[in-house]
């Protein structure tokens, strides 16, 4: 899942995106409110971590800016104050949670967890795909009751994969979730993963689940033989 950290705290920024890659997030940083509104406008991002007190635009102007065109992606709001008027004013701009500083990594990421299964439908916290099982609230695979040891960016991948189970999911749409912005987009980076996850979740099985649309993408789904068109 890929996340947008909108805070003019340097170090925090930087202490936020470790904890977040560390499990499975692609994270980009936006310094002030402007350049937290355009990246929101140019990205699809799967949640927003906005602080209130931003230079430039505060949070409040952002989140306002960003529902006002109808971008729709969750945000978690961040400030200093607790007061039941700053949290209403900071849910009235658009916020769809608000966490007050100082605060655990830990409760961020339930909370992170909690926006994501909020949707427009309910996502469930165990994935299962055949004998393929995903859970995402302790990031574990397994398959045929085997637990299958990924990298962060290997889990991220095969979630998103796990998460559109049957879809075809484009190149464009993989890198977009999976990868942050300083990603080349002309490297070979997701066919080296696509192959390494084929190696881990479908090496010595009888059914591959990880298949190739040539010209379209990639799917995880529990198809019949033959109906892969090909590796990565």
């Amino acid at each position: 899942m890929r996340i947008l950290i909108a805070e003019d705290d340097a170090l925090l920024a930087s202490s936020l995106a470790k904890a977040l890659r560390e499990n499975a997030y692609a994270v980009d940083i936006a310094p002030d409110g402007g350049t937290a509104e355009v990246q929101a406008a140019v990205n699809d991002y799967d949640a927003i971590v906005l602080d209130v007190a931003l230079p430039g635009r505060s949070g409040l102007d952002v989140a306002r800016a960003l529902r006002g065109r109808d971008i729709r992606t969750p945000i978690l709001m961040l400030t200093a104050r607790d007061t039941t008027r700053d949290k209403v004013a900071g849910l009235d701009a658009g916020a769809d949670d608000y966490l007050t500083k100082p605060f655990e990594i830990a409760e961020l990421l339930a909370r992170l967890r909690a926006l994501q299964r909020r949707g427009h439908t309910v996502l469930p916290e165990t994935i299962s795909v055949a004998d393929l099982t995903v859970d995402t609230r302790s990031q574990t695979v397994r398959r045929g009751g085997k637990r299958i040891r990924l990298t962060s960016r290997e889990y991220a991948m095969l979630e998103l994969l796990a998460r559109h189970a049957g879809e075809v999911m484009s190149r464009a749409d993989i890198t977009a979730h999976v990868w942050d912005e300083n990603h080349d987009p002309f490297s070979n980076a997701l066919e080296v993963y696509i192959g390494r996850l084929r190696r881990k979740v479908d090496a010595g099985t009888a059914k591959p689940l990880i298949h190739t649309r040539r010209g379209a993408g990639y799917q995880l789904a529990d198809l019949g033989e033959g109906d892969d068109d090909g590796r990565a």
